[in-house]
C-alpha cells in the first residue's frame, strides 16, 4: 500500500481542541505518536499528545519545526490560516488538502462550491456593501440572514433581517465586513452526515444524523436517522460529489437543511469530525476518529456499521455554573466553608448520575475554564431505538442540571 504510513509513525494535528483529542486517543491503540500545534498550552489535544509546541498559527518557523517532526498533518478545526495549512503541505502530507480548508472556512466561496457543482443550497449572495446588502435583500426577499463571511460558528457572525428597513442595523451589527446573505429557509430537521474518502477514492458514510439546535449550538444528536430510504440515497449521492470535488482524504460532515417536502439542501461542510459524530465512538464498529486516523495515514476507510441506535447530548459551560451556584447557596445556607469545602465537587457537576447509570459513556474535554455555550464534553446512549436513547441522555443530563 503505497500511501500507508505505518505505526509508530507521528500524526501532526493543527488545532488542540476536544476533536484532536479523540483523533489522539484513537490513535493510541495503533501506537502511532501524536504532535500538536496551536497557539494553547496545556490543551485539550496536548493533555494527551506525545508533543504539544504551543506558537502562533502566523509563526511558520515554528510550523516548519512542528511539521519536520512529524509523517502527516491533519486539522481539527477549519480556522486554521491556510499560510500554516501549506507551509506544512510543503514538507509532509497535509490530509484533507488546503483546498478542502479555503472553501469551508469562507461562508461565500462554500456556498458558491455548492452552486458550481450543481448541489442545492440556499438563495444567497455576496455582501461587500450595505449597498450590496440592500441589493441581495431585494433579490432574495425577508426575512434573510446576514452571515459574516468568516469566523462565525455556533450562530456568531449572523443576524436575522426581517424587513428591508433592518439592513443598515444589521450592516453596522456584523462590523461592516464581508458578508453572505442567505434566504430564510423553513425546513422540518436538521441533519448531518459524517463520511470518510480514502487515498484511493473509497467513501464510507455514517447514515444521516439527526440533530437539535439550543441557542444555535448543537445540544442532542440522534443517529440513524429516521428517513426514506431516496433521502439517505440522495444525502450520500451529495456528500461524494463534495468528498471527491474538493480531492478529500480524510473525515468530511456535509450539513443539511431537510424540508417538509423531502428536498435536502446543504447547509455548510466541515472537513474533519463532526460534534454531531461523536456518538460513532460507541454506536459503529469504526468511529469518526479512528476513520480520520485511518484515512489521513493511508489506510483504507472503515465498517461504519451501527451496532445499536444512538444519541448524544452535549455538555456546556452553563452546567458547571449551575453546580458553582449550587454550592455557593448550599454552604450560605449552612453558614459553612471550610477549606475543603472550597475546593469540592461543587465546583464540577456531580457526575453520579451518568456514572452509574450503565447506559451511559461520558467523554469530558480537559477544559480548564468553564463558560456558558462552552462545550466541555459530551455523553452518549446507546439503547434498542433511537427514541430511548434520546430520552436517557436527556434525561442523564436533566439529572445533572438539578443535581439529582
Amino acid at each position: 500500500m503505497s500511501n500507508f504510513i505505518s505505526p509508530p509513525a507521528t500524526i501532526g494535528i493543527l488545532g488542540s481542541g476536544q476533536l484532536g483529542r479523540m483523533l489522539a486517543l484513537a490513535a493510541r491503540p495503533y501506537s502511532y505518536h501524536v504532535h500538536v500545534f496551536s497557539p494553547e498550552a496545556d490543551s485539550p489535544t496536548g493533555q494527551v499528545a506525545d508533543r504539544e509546541f504551543a506558537a502562533a498559527y502566523d509563526d511558520l518557523a515554528a510550523v516548519r519545526e512542528f511539521a519536520h517532526s512529524v509523517d502527516v498533518v491533519t486539522y481539527e478545526f477549519e480556522n486554521v490560516p491556510l499560510a500554516t495549512a501549506e507551509t506544512c503541505a510543503a514538507i509532509v502530507p497535509l490530509r484533507p488538502g488546503a483546498q478542502a480548508l479555503r472553501v469551508a472556512q469562507n461562508r461565500l466561496r462554500e456556498k458558491t462550491f455548492f452552486a458550481d457543482n450543481g448541489l442545492p443550497t440556499v438563495p444567497f449572495a455576496p455582501v461587500h456593501s450595505l449597498a450590496d446588502l440592500q441589493v441581495g435583500l431585494a433579490q432574495i426577499g425577508c426575512p434573510a440572514v446576514l452571515k459574516t463571511a468568516v469566523s462565525g460558528y455556533d450562530g456568531k457572525g449572523q443576524i436575522k433581517i426581517n424587513h428591508p428597513n433592518e439592513a443598515a442595523e444589521a450592516w453596522q451589527a456584523v462590523g461592516e465586513v464581508d458578508c453572505i446573505l442567505e434566504g430564510w429557509v423553513e425546513f422540518e430537521r436538521e441533519v448531518s452526515m459524517v463520511a470518510a474518502r480514502d487515498a484511493n477514492g473509497r467513501i464510507a458514510h455514517y447514515n444521516l444524523i439527526e440533530n437539535a439546535h439550543a441557542n444555535h449550538i448543537l445540544d442532542v444528536s440522534v443517529a440513524p436517522a429516521n428517513v426514506p430510504p431516496p433521502v439517505l440515497a440522495e444525502a450520500e449521492a451529495m456528500v461524494d460529489t463534495v468528498l471527491t470535488a474538493l480531492d478529500v482524504v480524510g473525515v468530511l460532515c456535509v450539513e443539511f437543511f431537510l424540508c417538509e417536502d423531502g428536498q435536502l439542501l446543504l447547509n455548510e461542510i466541515a472537513p474533519r469530525p463532526h460534534n454531531s459524530g461523536h456518538l460513532t465512538i460507541e454506536a459503529c464498529v469504526t468511529s469518526q476518529f479512528e476513520q480520520q486516523l485511518r484515512t489521513v495515514c493511508g489506510l483504507p476507510v472503515g465498517d461504519t456499521t451501527y451496532l445499536r441506535p444512538a444519541a448524544m447530548a452535549n455538555l456546556l459551560g452553563d452546567l458547571w455554573e449551575k453546580s458553582q451556584r449550587r454550592g455557593a447557596e448550599t454552604q450560605r445556607k449552612s453558614g459553612k466553608k471550610s477549606a475543603s469545602s472550597a475546593k469540592s465537587a461543587d465546583k464540577f457537576p456531580d457526575w453520579t448520575a451518568v456514572l452509574t447509570d450503565p447506559h451511559l459513556k461520558l467523554h469530558l474535554y480537559g477544559k480548564k475554564t468553564a463558560r456558558p455555550g462552552r462545550k466541555m464534553g459530551h455523553i452518549t446512549a446507546l439503547a434498542e431505538s433511537v427514541a430511548e436513547a434520546e430520552k436517557i441522555v436527556r434525561g442523564a443530563r436533566r439529572r445533572l442540571e438539578i443535581g439529582d
